[in-house]
């Protein structure tokens, strides 16, 4: 399988977009509904071959592998790891605390793609590194919203100096999202951030770098009592000259009118403004939208509008498995979400949790 062009892969960043010189299998362990509604849609869209797939309830993986025709249905993550071709790329979609131990099951030299986070806290995550820097594992964490259509276009605009120096960059997400399609994640003592706010925080990294400090506070939602949070405020420190901000809930039951999801880039000669209109009406969805404003002498500001062909999900999904193909065979020189980089975000994560814990500074009153 030859590499496609950027246009052939919906625009994406041609850096992480081009295919693997060498198609590999991929085995999938985990059947839940990130894989059936993005990880195979995308695997499909790629022409990437999915060799086997194994789940805890095994007619789950049935019914995907008939829908797929996917080949080998496996017993369980070890029967998979034993039985796998020897090429093969193993999709590891599991909840977060179910990594570590299928982990374990990997043999050495495994190339694997994690689904995030990068386990429920930074201790599983500091596990999960040792373990595949001792396995000597090729892996990367499925931080997949860097890959997403709207944000490699945004990257290409920032590096051509489009909008000038970037001094604010803001997620805002203010949807109704059903959590109850993920019952897992009732039992989770950290919920929003790690499992959510964690893509924005991952964003955030790849455009800007690191922060130097977080302020952070997440809180529960009463339309959703059983979730240890379901909306979050970040503020990310850049200095006196740049901001970074991320604000979600998830509790918007009050109709569309005034749901959003964006991100938002500004700098000194235009701005950037993106929808994810996944989160809108979710799982159905509403359009993407892309809009750019450059400013010129004597001219009021003016927003164009560019039609991106893809969207996050599950055209995103393309990205994060090509890259870590392309990567393992030598065609690629870096790992954009590899295991390091990957375990960066989940500092932030921790960190902004010990913001929340800490408490903000107590008003004084005279």
């Amino acid at each position: 399988m030859g590499p496609r062009s950027a246009r052939d892969c919906n625009r994406i960043d041609p850096m992480h977009c081009l295919l693997p010189r060498t198609g590999r299998p991929i085995v999938i362990i985990g059947a839940g509904g990130v894989v059936r509604d993005a990880h195979l849609p995308a695997y499909r869209i790629a022409g990437f071959h999915v060799h086997g797939i194994c789940d805890l309830d095994p007619s789950r993986a049935g019914a995907l592998a008939a829908r797929y025709g996917i080949r080998q249905v496996y017993r369980n993550s070890a029967d998979a790891f034993r039985h796998a071709p020897e090429d093969a790329v193993f999709d590891v979609a599991t909840p977060p605390d179910a990594i570590l131990p299928v982990l374990e099951e990997a043999p050495g030299g495994a190339v694997v793609l994690i689904q995030k986070p990068m386990g429920r806290n930074l201790e599983e995550a500091r596990a999960i590194r040792d373990l595949c820097r001792r396995k000597r594992l090729t892996a990367a964490i499925n931080f997949q919203l860097r890959f997403a259509p709207a944000m490699v276009e945004a990257r290409r605009l920032i590096g051509q100096g489009a909008i000038g120096d970037v001094h604010d960059m803001e997620v805002r997400v203010n949807v109704f999202m059903p959590w109850h399609l993920w019952p897992f994640l009732e039992s989770l003592e950290r919920m929003e951030i790690p499992l959510h706010s964690i893509h924005y925080l991952d964003l955030i990294r790849a455009f800007l770098g690191e922060p130097g400090a977080v302020w952070a506070r997440t809180t529960r939602h009463p339309g959703v009592p059983r979730l240890a949070s379901a909306r979050s405020h970040i503020i990310l420190d850049y200095g006196e000259m740049l901001r970074a901000a991320v604000m979600t809930n998830h509790g918007h039951v009050f109709g569309p009118r005034h749901q959003e999801s964006y991100v938002k880039w500004e700098g000194t000669r235009g701005a950037i403004k993106a929808r994810l209109g996944l989160l809108m009406d979710y799982p159905e969805g509403v359009p993407d939208e892309f809009e750019y404003c450059t400013l010129e002498d004597g001219r009021p500001p003016e927003w164009k509008a560019v039609e991106i062909a893809g969207s996050w999900y599950p055209h995103a999904f393309i990205g994060s498995m090509s890259s870590l193909m392309r990567f393992a065979e030598g065609s690629e020189a870096g790992l954009p979400t590899g295991i390091e980089d990957a375990y960066r975000t989940m500092e932030l994560v921790e960190a902004a949790y010990r913001s929340n814990d800490t408490g903000g500074t107590p008003i004084v009153h005279d």
